[in-house]
């Protein structure tokens, strides 16, 4: 596949500034990387927490973006031959050390010396980009370019966080009705869960979304569910919604927080978490979690529902999502 020297891309250069169209020059793969022409870039609100400067340690200036689909165009030394034009797909984690202690314990998302893509290293705002060879996944023909997108991270995330659920857990609470939300809910079903949607306040078309993807109840967070919970996943990044969920789970039961930023949490009464309620965190993924994650799809079929832009509109786009007017994913296209 031959590459052009130059290709456009969206700049992030300063917090709290849009995004700057711009042709570049056309990455090259280092040693282990390979060249991929960028298909589709689904846009996550981790990208938002950068943009907005809440996750203040980005590389500048910085290409966004870790929900790539991309075509395989070339790869540097040390790669094992791919086949041109294949399919894969490319997370939120990047590179990992293979050396620290964690990497050696097999959590290797919680690597000391770990780089994320659209972070720290450029990501898939562009039309082309390099990639690691070991964090790339291959994807499904079957799967076009745009509604997989929300899969490589709003997918694997939501997966992670619905797997540290005790597997005898029946209803389930799902705060923040969005990307990650709209893709577990699918897998939770097929799995017989029961899921209560929690949106924010009087936030009526989230709830008929929540309710349309088969929830069996969606109601305001504020808001008490018909029946006690026994676990709860908050995608959302508000920091007041973890002792508004441990009200509504049982005792033992457990409240996963799945975003990589939240906002201050408020003071609560041991009460809440007495009785052996638990907070968990959820870092990053692992590469086996994408197998597994990609493994599942096979016997249940996932739909995402995406709302498309160009390029060049990323930043309506992010409006867009940042304002809640987006149910499902934000993608962006590169034809």
């Amino acid at each position: 596949m031959k590459t052009p020297g130059y290709m456009r891309a969206m700049i992030f250069e300063k917090a709290g500034q849009p995004l700057t169209l711009k042709q570049v020059p056309v990455p090259k793969p280092a040693d282990g990387q390979v060249l991929l022409k960028i298909l589709a870039c689904g846009i996550c609100r981790t990208d938002l927490h950068i943009l907005d400067g809440e996750l203040d340690q980005p590389k500048l200036p910085l290409i966004p973006g870790h929900e790539i689909i991309a075509a395989v165009a070339g790869w540097g030394k040390d790669v094992k031959e791919q086949a041109l034009n294949s399919l894969v797909g490319v997370p939120w984690l990047g590179y990992t050390c293979g050396n620290c202690r964690y990497c050696k314990q097999g959590r290797e998302n919680l690597c000391d010396h770990a780089l994320f893509t659209g972070y720290t290293i450029d990501g898939g705002y562009a039309e082309y980009a390099v990639a690691d060879a070991r964090y790339c996944f291959p994807i499904d023909v079957h799967n076009d370019s745009a509604s997989a997108a929300p899969l490589l991270c709003a997918g694997l995330i939501g997966f992670r966080s619905y797997r540290m659920i005790d597997p005898v857990a029946i209803n389930i609470g799902i705060y923040g009705f969005g990307a990650a939300a709209h893709i577990i809910i699918q897998i939770a079903r097929a799995q017989g869960k029961r899921v209560f949607a929690f949106t924010r306040n009087s936030d009526e078309a989230a709830q008929e979304f929540a309710r349309q993807s088969g929830a069996v109840w969606a109601g305001n967070s504020t808001e008490a569910p018909p029946e006690l919970l026994d676990a709860a996943m908050i995608f959302a990044s508000a920091g007041e919604l973890i002792p508004m969920a441990l009200k509504q789970v049982k005792k033992a039961g457990q409240v996963i927080c799945g975003g990589i930023h939240m906002s201050e949490i408020p003071a609560f009464p041991y009460e809440l978490i007495w009785g052996e309620r638990t907070i968990q965190s959820v870092a990053n993924l692992t590469r086996q979690d994408g197998l597994d994650f990609f493994d599942t799809l096979k016997t249940i079929p996932v739909h995402t529902q995406t709302t498309v832009f160009p390029l060049a509109q990323a930043n309506e786009a992010i409006e867009k999502l940042r304002r809640g007017q987006i149910s499902g994913a934000a993608v962006l296209t590169m034809a």
